[in-house]
C-alpha cells in the first residue's frame, strides 16, 4: 500500500522528498489543487471515500499520516 501511495504522490509532485518530509502541508509542498488530485487518486486506488472531516493537514502532512488514514478508512468499510 505504501508503494502505491508513493507512486501516486510522485506523479502529483515529482520534486518532493515524500520519504523524509513530515510537513507536506505546513511547508506548502502540496497545494490545494495537489490535495484535490491526491484525494481523487487515493479514493480510486484504495477504493475508499475520504470524508470532508478527514481532509485536515494532520492527515496529509506525511506519507505515514496518509497511510494511517487510508488504513483507518479501509477498516471502516
Amino acid at each position: 500500500m505504501r508503494d502505491t501511495l508513493l507512486e501516486i504522490l510522485e506523479e502529483i509532485a515529482p520534486t518532493v522528498d515524500f520519504e523524509n518530509c513530515k510537513t507536506l502541508i505546513d511547508d506548502h509542498k502540496l497545494d490545494s489543487l495537489a490535495i484535490l488530485s491526491l484525494i481523487a487518486e487515493l479514493e480510486d486506488a484504495f477504493d475508499i471515500t475520504i470524508p470532508t472531516v478527514e481532509i485536515v493537514p494532520a492527515n496529509f502532512n506525511s506519507v505515514d499520516a496518509m497511510a494511517a488514514m487510508i488504513e483507518r478508512l479501509e477498516a471502516e468499510d
